[in-house]
């Protein structure tokens, strides 16, 4: 029973850094990569598109994304959603080939990027707590039900804690290649 709490706790809490990780990929560096693209939405016969479904995203140097609708006449569409996406890209049309220059980071926006990937590691960890603080609740209502003892409850609960305090640390190595990732020019 206690087993099975730890477990699932362990589960979730590693589901949330793999989010972490999905979502620091989509803070970019400077360096080309298809996901940057992928929070971009396309307006398809009346409904907004993931572009990866309407488009092949590929890169074509380390600074530059090619992008080539699947159909003819989704090029000004593709162009259109890629400009008024909140990522501050230019794209430019050439023919059927849609080429996203990358501009270069100034320091500034750097820092700018650390502050957000702070922001998502904290979420992170209050994630982490969370779960925490509902593997805790299983564990007092095993013990008010009596099907523990008070001293496995708190074995299982120290148990959690590491489990937490480990799945925190995890989350610090992955913030800290991120901030090296942004610093680096």
């Amino acid at each position: 029973m206690i087993n099975e709490i730890l477990e699932d706790a362990k589960d979730r809490m590693s589901k949330s850094i793999e989010s972490l990780q999905g979502d620091f990929a989509k803070i970019r560096t400077g360096r080309a990569h298809p996901s940057i693209l992928d929070q971009v939405m396309v307006p398809y016969y009346g409904s907004d598109t993931p572009l990866r479904q309407v488009a092949n995203v590929a890169v074509e140097d380390s600074r530059t994304l090619t992008v080539t609708p699947f159909e003819k006449q989704l090029v000004a569409a593709v162009e259109k959603a890629i400009m008024t996406s909140d990522l501050g890209l230019n794209p430019m049309s050439a023919g059927q080939v849609i080429r996203v220059p990358l501009p270069l980071l100034t320091e500034e926006r750097r820092k700018e990027l650390i502050k957000v990937a702070k922001g998502e590691a904290e979420k992170c960890r209050i994630a982490i707590r969370n779960i925490r603080r509902d593997a805790n609740g299983d564990l007092k209502e095993l013990l008010k039900e009596k099907e523990i003892s008070e001293d496995e409850e708190r074995k299982g609960a120290d148990n959690i804690q590491k489990i937490t305090d480990d799945k925190i640390k995890e989350v610090e190595v992955v913030l800290a290649e991120k901030e090296k990732d942004l610093m680096s020019f």
